[in-house]
């Protein structure tokens, strides 16, 4: 079928069901989004589609094509058929008797075509037997969608419709379903309308005759030419007016005594004609057509040795083409019939009428040649001067030769669009994935402005938590792994605190080596931050259990420390731009996760003053010499007394003892067995699928959705955002290194194994 029906159907879906429906159809079945209108497509295709849709839409099948019947024929008054389909008939009858017609010449179009057949036939009770040919069966049903839609729309009739035959059409060839419908018409038009208009319109015939016999006699004389005499404008304008106004059907014709055409002139007026008896003997053949098919010259020659029928699919006897008289024939000539310098020439096809004179029990067929453009004229090495000056074919050749080319720009157009359409579509993809790996880099707001070529200003922050954290003896663990196994570890590592930003809404600041920076209250300021980075300093000691030390095959160790206060934030360079965090407290911070102690969360004063009044358990360390800033009084922080470990992780879980699981104490000594010495082989994808969903923690000033959010940039302005980015790259201070190397030289091995590490990274 061509790409038409399922550009019909896919609207039907989308119309009355929605497109979500449609891309469910679409998916079950596996086919495209989009059909070209001038492409074939496999029937399977549209089959598919109906019987998903059954299912999906829980339908009959019935139902679905009858439905469909009547919305294609909507669908096609749309698409521009509207009035080609308005002159088929002047009613339903006469409508049904030119489908084939109709067919026909659209298959001048799509070549392809492989349309139904019909034919019908009026019952004396005024009901009619519409007989259905098609090879694809099971479609019968939208026959009666239709035309119970055409009846409805065009003749303002009701029409039912009923099943009354089902079979295998044995007289045509290729074994057609043939389904025969007994048509029954209802007017709709009121019974009052139709009562006052009835006088109007019936007219009686009898009446006609005598009126037209007084003028007759008034004129005295009986005239076969009416231009001779004056009066008979005024005896047609007599008899009109007499029809209210309508040239009625009524009329009786006037012929000749005898034919005044000679046979030479006949034969040479209508060059493609045939007359054939009874037994399918040629008697009579066209000039032109005597050339095309030489055998024709010889008279009593059966049709049927030179011909073949293509449409209708019967054997070509006389009973059939009596059977189908209402039908248009298309003849083709037999090639093994042909001289042999011309069996290389396609085979011409010719469609006309097929006209029974009773008198000379003779079939008349009067025909032309079924040619679609110029080329297939030049095939047959035929020229426009071989059909009759007045055979419209000559006017339909050039016009569907414009036409065709219409028909292929208007393709090569639908193309690009639908190229252009999956274009966009992945441009849209790409440009999301762009957007995605952007706002991990840059907070959203910020991100926008610089693609908005705005310049980001820094800004103050006068109250935030951050947080250091690195792995202990990182540099034994590198000299003595292959560097492989420290990716996967830290992979591993990074993922699981990565999760814990979004559960606790903080900001992944930024990762060097095993060094790990986040923030709280910044780029956002909230007034929660200490809570939020503490809850997040409990998670990362949980989730470092999760991860195993290639070396020993234990659980890893780290170091985590806190300090709050202000800093300055904004944007430097133009090439790869970062998002850099500046100020003493990036330092103290630093300087809290350098002197703290092994699965130990280390506080300095300013945090503790902020956590001290909050549900958390915090130890006092007390006074400590601390490098660059003398002595200070530290805190390690233990525990949340008040939410659940499964709380803290973001996991879903049962109601459990608050006193065991929710107050998680971090510095219990780990005494699990030795594992294998082998690293642990964790991937992305496998911790992907074993981590449940991340469910955010609930806090005092956490947004809500619905409310709008008042955010504050860089410099303080008020801005609306309803999410920024959670990753993002910071600048750390100079003196960040010195503190490496000094928490370094605590550590067995020398400085050098760790910088060939990060080389390689």
């Amino acid at each position: 079928m061509y790409g038409f029906i399922n550009t019909c159907l896919k609207s039907l879906v989308i119309e009355k069901y929605g497109e979500e429906t449609w891309d469910l159809l679409r998916i079950k079945t596996g086919v495209q989004d989009t059909f070209m209108t001038y492409e074939v497509y496999k029937d399977d295709i549209t089959l598919q589609l109906v019987e998903k849709a059954c299912q999906i839409l829980d339908i009959s099948p019935e139902a679905v094509l009858q439905q469909f019947g009547e919305y294609f024929f909507e669908f096609c008054k749309r698409s521009g058929y509207d009035h080609m389909l308005r002159t088929l008939g002047g009613n339903l009858y006469e409508f049904i008797a030119n489908l084939d017609a109709l067919h026909s010449y659209l298959s001048l179009s799509y070549q392809a075509m492989n349309a139904p057949s019909f034919r019908v036939e009026m019952n004396d009770d005024g009901s009619m037997h519409l007989h259905y040919y098609s090879d694809r069966r099971g479609l019968c049903h939208i026959v009666p969608g239709i035309m119970g839609a055409v009846a409805m729309d065009f003749f303002k009739t009701e029409i039912s419709m009923e099943i009354i035959s089902q079979s295998d059409e044995e007289e045509r060839t290729g074994k057609k379903e043939h389904i025969v419908f007994l048509v029954t018409q209802r007017s709709t038009v009121p019974p009052k309308c139709r009562q006052s208009s009835q006088p109007k319109k019936q007219v009686n015939p009898q009446n006609i005759e005598n009126a037209f016999n007084k003028l007759r006699d008034r004129a005295n004389q009986v005239s076969v030419c009416p231009v001779k005499k004056k009066n008979h404008w005024g005896t047609i304008r007599g008899i009109v007016q007499f029809g209210r106004g309508k040239m009625l059907r009524g009329f009786t014709p006037v012929y000749p005594k005898s034919l005044w055409v000679d046979i030479k002139t006949f034969c040479n007026v209508l060059p493609f004609h045939i007359v054939f008896d009874e037994e399918l003997r040629v008697k009579q053949a066209g000039v032109s057509i005597q050339r095309i098919v030489p055998g024709l010259q010889t008279m009593d020659i059966r049709v049927d040795d030179y011909f073949s029928t293509v449409h209708p699919e019967v054997t070509l006897t006389i009973v059939n083409v009596r059977k189908f008289i209402n039908s248009q024939f298309v003849l083709r000539t037999k090639r093994e019939m042909m001289p042999e310098s011309w069996r290389q020439r396609p085979m011409l096809e010719l469609r006309g009428q097929m006209i029974w004179m009773e008198s000379l029990e003779c079939m008349l067929y009067l025909c032309s040649p079924l040619l679609r453009n110029l080329h297939e004229l030049e095939e047959r090495q035929m020229h426009i001067s071989d059909i009759a000056p007045h055979d419209v074919t000559r006017d339909l050749i050039l016009l569907n030769q414009q036409r065709l080319a219409e028909m292929e720009l208007s393709n090569q157009l639908e193309r690009k669009k639908e190229e252009l359409r999956i274009l966009s579509k992945h441009l849209e993809e790409e440009k999301k994935k762009t957007e995605a790996l952007l706002y991990a880099m840059l907070p959203k707001h910020v991100a926008n402005q610089l693609k908005e070529g705005k310049r980001v200003e820094a800004g103050e922050f006068k109250d935030c938590t951050i947080l250091f954290s690195d792995v202990v003896t990182f540099t034994n663990i590198c000299s003595q792994c292959e560097p492989i196994q420290i990716v996967a570890m830290l992979n591993s590592m990074y993922l699981r605190f990565d999760r814990l930003t979004t559960i606790h809404d903080v900001y992944k600041v930024e990762t060097i080596g095993d060094a790990y920076m986040v923030v709280g209250g910044v780029p956002v300021p909230v007034s929660t931050h200490a809570e939020r980075v503490a809850n997040f300093a409990l998670g990362m000691i949980l989730m470092a259990r999760e991860v195993k030390n290639p070396v020993t095959g234990n659980p890893i160790q780290i170091r985590v420390g806190l300090h709050t206060g202000p800093v300055l934030a904004g944007v430097v360079g133009e090439k790869m731009p970062r998002y850099c965090l500046f100020g003493d407290t990036v330092n103290t911070a630093s300087r809290m996760e350098s002197h703290g102690v092994p699965n130990k969360i280390h506080l300095s004063p300013e945090a503790y003053r902020c956590l001290k009044d909050k549900a958390f358990e915090i130890l006092a360390r007390g006074e400590i010499e601390v490098k660059g800033k003398g002595k200070m009084c530290t805190y390690f922080l233990m525990r949340n007394s008040s939410a659940q470990e499964n709380e803290i992780l973001g996991r879903p879980g049962k109601e459990i003892d608050s006193a065991r699981e929710s107050s998680q104490v971090v510095h219990d000594e780990l005494n699990k067995g030795s594992l294998q010495m082998a690293c642990p082989q964790v991937t992305q994808d496998e911790f992907t699928q074993n981590s449940c969903p991340a469910i955010p923690m609930n806090y005092d000033d956490s947004p809500v959705l619905s409310n709008k959010e008042v955010h504050k940039d860089l410099t303080g302005r008020v801005y609306n955002e309803r999410s920024n980015g959670s990753l993002c790259n910071v600048h750390r201070v100079e003196d960040s290194q010195v503190n490496k190397v000094s928490r370094e030289k605590q550590e067995s091995q020398s400085d050098h194994i760790r910088s060939h590490f990060c080389v390689i990274l």
